[in-house]
């Protein structure tokens, strides 16, 4: 091997390990300071999370029908959504809402990428809000840098103790609302006042509280980036057509420091003048000039703080932008691909058939059982009985009387059984005896309709079938 030769493979490692990151992902990360910073992404993000704020914090306050708009009632197993309220039995309207929400999530990414993480996400709209408490007391990045490394006086204290305090406020109003969802949050608040809540609900207040503090203010992007799962399989729904942020290697390579005057592009430079605001503004601290990464949320800010540096140097705006793969190396994007219609398709599906499921939506609900005693049936003098068990669930947001017919091929009858008011929420179980004359039964099994129906809303009725069981018919020889 020549001396030349030995050089270049000497070269070519150097550069293999300059492109090598070593990352332990068990090492203790410092502390990030981000940069404060305007621009259109930054004020998006206020006008997307303000309104979740508001109806996140207000929703527990609205009543309906004398109850709060939205209760989950764990002790009698019924959630209460504005004008509806679901039970055990509407279990599958559960899971068709989560399956929407997967897909709907699944659409976004190929499409947008993860706009939901950098704009909507809990996690990123709480931490957003403690970084501001941050800015409020302690000032901007250099200032927070300075005040870290100065030794505690009184206004470092002063400075510290507001900000916890703010935090420890915002952490608590949380707490409190999100068990507000759970218990309502006038009777919460007023037995926190006399300290007589229930345990469990204080318990649960405080501990919401205090994850909310730590999440937001001290792990922040941990969660993002080895808590959360969403980081870990978006990159399996991104293709070289999904928009998300992205720096333009190509007009900003070779990075370099210049005055705004000066004729870069003869030494060789880019637009990228090197200034690291994309990354000081970043709340996960990733370098966006690396390419795409996992740890990456679509906030936007980095895109906010490049524009204005563009502007200080006269420069055009979007060395780094929300853009797609292929748009940056051919200059083409192609929106309507399989996958993101594949996945549309799927959403709009499902989100008509729930809509309709729920439009036609009956609120009463109604388990039979019949009894299975020793005798499956009884014979009393010229007729045959069964007897069954019905619980009625009232779903609707008024008290209701009930009354049960039956309907089938045979003359079966109802005994047992008188209309009694069911109040909202309310399960009555009792039971009823369905008849028939001996003569009129000529097999073992036969099938007839409970129906159960409204006194005062026809439309508020429900069927469930049943089986009637007799005798094995005599065969005449």
């Amino acid at each position: 091997m020549t001396d030349q030769e030995q050089k270049d493979q000497s070269q070519c490692a150097e550069q293999q390990e300059e492109k090598i990151r070593y990352v332990d992902v068990y090492e203790a990360s410092g502390r990030i300071y981000t940069r404060k910073i305007t621009g259109f992404f930054q004020k998006l993000r206020r006008y997307t999370g303000l309104p979740l704020m508001a109806g996140f914090l207000l929703m527990p306050w609205f009543v309906i029908d004398g109850r709060p708009a939205m209760l989950f009632d764990l002790a009698t197993r019924q959630f209460h959504i504005l004008w509806l309220t679901f039970g055990p039995q509407d279990a599958m309207l559960l899971s068709w809402l989560l399956i929407i929400a997967a897909f709907s999530l699944f659409t976004v990414t190929v499409l947008v990428g993860r706009v939901w993480c950098g704009f909507t996400c809990p996690q990123t709209v709480w931490t957003m809000m403690f970084i501001w408490a941050e800015h409020f007391f302690e000032g901007d990045r250099n200032k927070r840098i300075k005040l870290d490394q100065a030794p505690m006086s009184p206004q470092k204290f002063a400075r510290k103790f507001g900000k916890h305090a703010m935090w420890v406020t915002i952490a608590f109003i949380t707490g409190l609302t999100f068990i507000g969802y759970f218990t309502p949050i006038r009777e919460l608040i007023q037995g926190l006042a006399t300290f007589t809540a229930e345990p469990v609900a204080t318990f649960w207040v405080a501990f919401f509280a205090a994850a909310t503090y730590m999440n937001a203010g001290y792990m922040r992007e941990q969660v993002c980036k080895y808590m959360c799962p969403y980081a870990r399989f978006q990159s399996v729904m991104y293709d070289e057509d999904t928009l998300t942020v992205f720096y333009d290697y190509k007009r900003g390579e070779n990075r370099g420091a210049r005055k705004p005057d000066e004729d870069y592009k003869s030494q060789g430079l880019g637009d990228c003048i090197d200034c690291s605001w994309c990354v000081q503004v970043c709340p996960v601290d990733i370098d966006i000039r690396d390419g795409l990464q996992l740890e990456c949320i679509d906030c936007g800010l980095c895109v906010d703080a490049c524009n204005s540096v563009m502007d200080k140097m006269g420069y055009d705006r979007g060395l780094i932008r929300f853009t797609t793969e292929d748009a940056i190396s051919t200059g083409k994007t192609n929106v309507f691909r399989p996958r993101l219609l594949g996945y549309a398709a799927a959403m709009i599906i499902m989100i008509g058939a729930f809509a309709y499921a729920i439009g036609n939506r009956v609120p009463v609900k109604v388990d039979v059982q019949r009894d299975r005693g020793a005798n499956m049936y009884r014979v009393v003098g010229d007729e045959i009985q069964n007897v069954y068990t019905l619980k009625v669930l009232n779903l609707d947001p008024q008290a209701q009387v009930y009354h049960i017919t039956l309907e089938g091929e045979l003359p079966f009858t109802l005994a047992g059984y008188r209309p009694m008011l069911i109040e909202q929420g309310e399960i009555v179980s009792f039971p009823v005896r369905v008849t028939i004359p001996k003569v009129d039964l000529n097999t073992t099994k036969a099938l007839f309709t409970f129906r159960i129906a409204s006194d005062t809303n026809p439309e508020l009725q429900t069927t469930v079938e049943a089986t009637f069981i007799g005798p094995t018919p005599k065969v005449t020889p």
